[in-house]
């Protein structure tokens, strides 16, 4: 499974990028977006996908329908 970025709660604060292990969050038309391919919720390496510990917009980062 994979994370997704709501983009009309992101504020593009850039908490999340610097994060994620995978390098999966980049930048797109001014919000962040997050690569699902690569995204692996940081598991088996945390708890919580780090990005969704980071951001301070509830319901912003969410997993991917």
């Amino acid at each position: 499974m994979a994370m997704q970025i709501m983009g009309d709660l992101c504020t593009a604060c850039n908490d999340c990028e610097p994060v994620c292990p995978t390098g999966a969050i980049f930048p797109k038309k001014g919000v962040f977006t997050i690569n699902a391919a690569i995204c692996t919720e940081c598991e088996p390496d945390h708890d919580i996908p780090q990005c969704v510990s980071v951001c301070m917009e509830d319901g912003c980062i969410v997993p991917a329908e």
